[in-house]
């Protein structure tokens, strides 16, 4: 009758494993770290460094008495930023194609290609 399931909407993410991002907005701002994993479907990446959470957990075989444990939870895409290198500020990434079609990541800012 109903299609109840919810369409699993992508988006598109500029920042690569391995980015160094400062974060724009929120508790840790102004704070720098590196993209250890990227979330599309949540529009989220993972930052090293940043939005550490403790979490209990009950008693397993890793854990027998049950501990406290420190994770690293997502934030959001729309808050952080990637660092141009020669200025130490956040920047916004944008895609330029080259005379052989080749796609390259470059800073908006001052147009240098990022590595």
């Amino acid at each position: 009758m109903y299609n109840l399931e919810k369409k699993k909407t992508v988006f598109n993410i500029r920042l690569k494993i391995g980015d160094t991002v400062v974060v724009r907005s929120g508790k840790y701002k102004g704070k720098t770290g590196k993209v250890t994993a990227t979330h599309p479907s949540l529009n989220k990446v993972t930052v090293e460094g940043i939005n550490i959470v403790k979490k209990h957990v009950k008693p397993n075989r890793a854990h027998p008495q049950g501990d406290i444990v420190e994770l690293t939870k997502p934030i959001w895409v729309s808050k952080v930023g990637i660092v141009e290198p020669t200025s130490k500020k956040a920047s916004k990434i944008e895609h330029k194609i080259d005379a052989k079609g080749v796609k390259t990541r470059v800073f908006k800012s001052t147009g240098k290609e990022i590595k």
